[in-house]
C-alpha cells in the first residue's frame, strides 16, 4: 500500500501537527508501508520520503502563529506531487487549512482520510465563516478522525458528518531511552518549561509562580516567541533561557528534569508535549484545560491546576519537589499511560483506516 501524509504546516519549524505527520509516515513505514509527506519547508527537508512544496509564511491563529503556504505555486506543487507519487490513499492532516491541505482534498482521485487537530476560537471563527464551503470540501473526506474531543466537537459542529478519536502518538522510545542531560546544575532540582514564549502557553504565569517558589532549583525555559523579551526582561532568578532546542535535546532534558511544567491557558486540543515527559518519566505539571485532560488524569498521572493561577501552580511545583513519593507515583503511572499512546499502535489504527477506505472504493 501507497499512503501519502499531507501537512499544512512547514516541517522545518517546531510545531505539533507537524511532528505527528513525520512520526505517524515514519511508523507506517515501520508496518511495510510506503509512506511520503508532502508539506512546506523552509529549510532542508528532515527526514527521507518527504516533498517539499515551498516556504512557509507565518499566519497568526488562534494565539500562535501557523507556518503556513497557501500560494498557488504550493498548490500547484501538491497537486503535482500527488500525480507523480500516485498514492492509494492520501491523508491529510488539518484538511480545510489552506494550501497543500486543502489542495489534497480537492485534488486527491483516490480515498482521502482527514485528520482534525484544531480548537479554540480561532478555527470556529473560520468555520462559521465559510460554513457551507468547508461543509462542502469536509464531504470529499472518506474519513474524518479528531485527536481529541474538543477537535472532534469543533469540527462536528460546523462541518456536521461523524468522527472517529484516534489521539495523537508518542515515539516512547525516543523519550524513555535518552540519555540525560548532562549539566552543572549542582545538583538542583530543575523545572522544565518547552514552548513558543506567547500568552496562551502561559509562561508568563510560570514566572509569576516561580519568583516566590523559595526552593533551591533552576527554571530551564526552551523555545522562543513574541514575549522573550519582555518575560526575560523581568529578570527573575535562577531562570535558565536556552533558545530553542533540538528534539534530541528536548528528550535529554526531560529525562534530566525534575518536574515538567505546561501552564497554557487555552488553546491545546492535544498535549502531546505532556506524552512526552510522561514517556520520559519526569513528574507533570499542567494547566486543567480540555486539551490536557484528554491525557494526564488528575492526581494520577499529574497534577493538573486553574489556568492562570500562579498561586496554584506554585504549590503544585513545591509538592512535587518536596515529595519524592509523590513524584514517584505520578511517575510510574505516567510512563504507563504513555505506553498506550506510542506511534506504531496509532499507526495501525490508521492502517485499518486505510484498509476500510480502499475496501469501500474497490465495491
Amino acid at each position: 500500500m501507497k499512503v501519502t501524509l499531507v501537512c499544512p504546516y512547514s516541517l522545518t519549524l517546531p510545531g505539533g501537527v507537524q511532528g505527528q505527520v513525520l512520526g505517524l509516515a515514519a511508523a507506517l513505514r515501520g508496518l511495510g508501508i510506503d509512506a511520503t509527506v508532502v508539506a512546506p519547508c523552509d529549510d532542508e527537508p528532515p527526514s527521507p520520503g518527504v516533498i517539499a512544496v515551498g516556504r512557509s509564511i507565518p499566519l497568526a491563529s488562534n494565539g500562535s502563529v501557523a507556518p503556513i503556504a497557501p500560494d498557488p505555486a504550493a498548490v500547484a506543487r501538491t497537486v503535482a506531487a500527488l500525480r507523480s507519487e500516485r498514492p492509494d490513499v492520501v491523508h491529510v492532516h488539518e484538511p480545510i487549512s489552506p494550501g497543500p491541505s486543502l489542495a489534497a482534498v480537492l485534488a486527491a482521485r483516490v480515498p482521502v482520510v482527514g485528520t482534525f487537530h484544531a480548537s479554540g476560537a480561532a478555527p470556529a471563527a473560520l468555520y462559521r465563516a465559510f460554513g457551507p464551503v468547508v461543509r462542502a470540501i469536509a464531504r470529499r473526506l472518506a474519513v474524518r478522525t479528531a485527536v481529541s474531543e474538543d477537535a472532534r466537537a469543533l469540527a462536528e459542529r460546523w462541518m456536521r458528518g461523524t468522527y472517529r478519536i484516534l489521539p495523537n502518538g508518542v515515539d516512547v522510545e525516543q523519550f524513555s531511552s535518552a540519555a540525560p542531560w548532562a549539566d552543572r546544575r549542582g545538583g538542583r532540582p530543575a523545572v522544565l518549561f518547552i514552548g513558543r514564549h506567547e500568552e496562551r502557553k502561559g509562561l508568563g504565569v510560570l514566572l509569576d509562580a516561580f519568583t516566590d517558589l523559595d526552593r533551591d532549583a533552576v527554571l530551564w525555559v526552551a523555545g522562543e516567541g513574541p514575549q522573550t523579551a519582555e518575560l526575560a526582561g523581568r529578570g527573575v532568578p535562577n531562570v535558565e533561557w536556552l533558545g530553542p532546542i533540538s528534539e534530541a535535546e528536548k528528550a535529554q532534558r526531560l529525562r534530566a528534569a525534575s518536574v515538567f511544567c505546561a501552564p497554557s491557558l487555552y488553546g491545546e486540543s492535544f498535549g502531546i508535549v505532556l506524552l512526552e515527559a510522561m514517556a520520559a518519566g519526569v513528574p507533570v505539571i499542567a494547566s486543567d484545560i480540555a486539551g490536557y485532560r484528554d491525557v494526564a488524569r488528575q492526581g494520577r498521572e499529574a497534577i493538573l491546576t486553574e489556568a492562570g493561577d500562579p498561586g496554584a501552580l506554585r504549590g503544585a511545583l513545591r509538592r512535587v519537589l518536596d515529595e519524592p513519593a509523590c513524584a514517584e507515583a505520578f511517575v510510574a503511572a505516567a510512563v504507563e499511560r504513555a505506553a498506550s499512546y506510542s506511534m506504531p499502535a496509532l499507526a495501525e489504527r490508521y492502517l485499518t483506516i486505510y484498509e476500510q477506505v480502499l475496501e469501500r472504493a474497490d465495491r
